[in-house]
C-alpha cells in the first residue's frame, strides 16, 4: 500500500512539473507556434498610432505599426493590433491578452517592475499645448489653471509635480484636445512629436516648450510580459538592423518628416 502510495505521489509530482513547465512557455514560443504575435496598443498617439479609413475600412497605422510589422517579419509571423486604452497595456501583458505593447510608452523604472522593455527606438519631449489666444507663457501662468494628461503617461507624472494646477486625466488624447477647444481645461501636457500631429487639425492652438517641465525621461521601447528575455533579444536585434540599413530613417521620414 505504501508503495503504491509513493508511486502516486512521484506522479503527481511529475505531473506538477510537467504542467509547470508548460505554463511557464515562452511568449516567443507561444507566437511562433500560433503563428501570430499580438501587439496591444492606443491607437490615439499620431503620428505613431492612429486610426484612419483606408479603401472603407478602419485602419490602425503609424510608426509603431511598421516596427511591430518589421518585429512580425523578422519571426515569421503574422500581426494581429488591439487597441486599448494605455492604462490596460501592461495588464494586457501579465495576463497574456497581448504579446508586445508598442504605444510611445517610455521605459520608467516603475514600469520595469512589472514588464520587461526593448532598447529605446525613439526620444521625444514634454510640451505645453494651448489655444493660441491663452495668455499663459511659462511655468508660473499655470498656477490655478486646468491641465488635461492621457492617464497614465509620463506626460501624467510629469503634471503631478507642477504645483498649483488642476491635474485632469483622461483616457484619450483626443477627449483632451477637444476639452481645450471647448474650454474645459486651459492647456494640455503631452509628448511634442504626438502634440505636432495634432496641431495640423487644431490650427487654433500652439506648443509651448517649456525646460523645466522636462527632465531625464526614458524614451520610447517596446513592453513585453516579463521573463521573455529571448523575446526582447529579438526585437532589439530588428531594431539594431532597422537603423543600420537606414530603413528606421525612411520610417521617421515617413511618418515625421525630415
Amino acid at each position: 500500500m505504501k508503495k503504491v502510495l509513493i508511486i502516486s505521489l512521484s506522479l503527481i509530482v511529475m505531473l506538477s512539473i510537467i504542467l509547470s513547465g508548460c505554463s511557464k512557455q515562452s511568449t516567443l514560443s507561444r507566437v511562433k507556434k500560433s503563428g501570430v504575435i499580438v501587439m496591444g496598443t492606443s491607437a490615439d498617439f499620431p503620428p505613431f498610432e492612429f486610426h484612419k479609413v483606408v479603401n472603407g475600412k478602419d485602419t490602425i497605422m503609424g510608426f509603431d505599426v511598421d516596427l511591430a510589422n518589421a518585429i512580425a517579419k523578422k519571426l515569421g509571423v503574422k500581426l494581429e493590433i488591439k487597441d486599448m486604452d494605455f492604462t490596460g497595456l501592461i495588464p494586457a501583458l501579465q495576463s497574456g491578452q497581448i504579446d508586445m505593447a508598442i504605444a510611445g510608452m517610455n521605459a520608467t523604472p516603475d514600469r520595469k517592475k512589472n514588464v520587461d522593455f526593448s532598447d529605446e527606438y525613439y526620444n521625444s519631449e514634454q510640451v505645453l499645448v494651448v489655444k493660441s489666444s491663452s495668455l499663459i507663457n511659462n511655468l508660473k501662468d499655470l498656477d490655478g489653471k486646468t491641465v488635461a494628461v492621457q492617464l497614465g503617461t509620463t506626460s501624467d507624472d510629469a503634471a503631478k509635480k507642477i504645483k498649483g494646477i488642476d491635474l485632469k486625466e483622461l483616457n484619450r488624447l483626443g477627449d483632451a484636445f477637444l476639452s481645450l477647444e471647448n474650454g474645459r481645461v486651459d492647456a494640455i501636457l503631452m509628448e511634442s512629436t504626438i502634440a505636432n500631429a495634432y496641431l495640423k487639425e487644431y490650427k487654433d492652438m500652439e506648443m509651448l516648450h517649456i525646460k523645466e517641465i522636462n527632465e531625464a525621461v526614458p524614451g520610447y521601447s517596446v513592453a513585453v510580459a516579463k521573463g521573455n528575455q529571448d523575446l526582447v533579444n529579438q526585437i532589439n536585434s530588428v531594431i539594431k538592423e532597422l537603423k543600420d540599413s537606414g530603413e528606421y530613417d525612411k520610417m521617421l521620414n515617413k511618418w515625421m518628416g525630415k
